[in-house]
């Protein structure tokens, strides 16, 4: 019995669009409730929002019956961070902040069993193998994690044909705000040069055959990007959705 076949993964590799939000209420009750809204994807986040290891296993359970794939983001590449999610259930893992080809490679190790790479033997504890439920997990696993990287600074840029080069990334996704920032132009996605930047970066993922991914709340900004063949799109916040619903109700009672 091999691990679980990773579809998001599966899905990325055919060039099939998948389409996500963003869960950074750190809630599982809330995770469950958006993962009945029909995204293909949602992203738990460990950078952003206030999650810790017991946060994100309590919403990966929540979309256990869920056809959303749960992403993870941790905080940082960390190999012992990644070991801890690994071994809690994700399959997909998104890791920010990436500057070159040699930092990919380390993260291509630290999500692969030896002798390929560096993740700690031990899925007989692990929710992953469903606590030694299944006998193959330790020679089919590596297969089945998908490894999204995120590049979103100047650095990240100059480096990004040699991390595209990685055998083991599965798919980069271009972080605008912290590029706009980097660029001088914080609080100013939509300014050109950083659209400009973003554009040529995802024409680059694409020409590499890897999968390119981005996170765009307006509609203008969603169609640009999916005209550029982006795979893997977040078109949401629940944070914002909620806070934007709330705020309007709160308006439009008062009158």
């Amino acid at each position: 019995m091999p691990a679980p076949k990773n579809e998001f993964k599966a899905a990325l590799a055919r060039g099939e669009r998948q389409i996500g939000c963003w869960l950074g209420l750190a809630d599982a009750y809330a995770a469950e409730i958006m993962g009945t809204a029909g995204f293909d994807w949602l992203l738990i986040d460990g950078e952003h929002a206030p999650n810790d290891l017991r946060s994100i296993l309590s919403q990966l359970q929540a979309l256990g019956s869920s056809p959303s794939h749960p992403v993870v983001r941790l905080p940082i590449g960390e190999t012992w961070m990644i070991k801890q999610v690994l071994d809690i259930g994700a399959q997909n893992i998104l890791v920010p902040m990436v500057e070159g080809a040699e930092q990919a490679a380390c993260l291509v190790k630290a999500v692969q069993y030896p002798p390929k790479g560096v993740r700690g033997v031990g899925s007989a504890l692990a929710r992953a193998s469903k606590f030694s439920g299944i006998p193959d997990y330790l020679t089919t696993a590596d297969d089945e994690v998908c490894l999204l990287v995120q590049v979103e600074n100047r650095a990240g840029l100059a480096a990004l044909d040699g991390i595209l080069e990685i055998d083991g990334i599965d798919g980069v996704f271009v972080g605008p705000a912290d590029l706009a920032a980097d660029l001088g132009h914080i609080g100013k996605p939509q300014t050109t040069e950083v659209q400009d930047a973003i554009a040529d970066a995802i024409g680059r993922i694409r020409k590499s055959g890897k999968a390119a991914g981005i996170l765009a709340t307006e509609p203008a900004s969603i169609e640009t990007y999916a005209g550029l063949g982006v795979t893997f799109l977040a078109v949401g916040v629940d944070v914002t959705l909620l806070a934007g619903a709330a705020r309007k109700l709160a308006a439009q009672s008062k009158g």
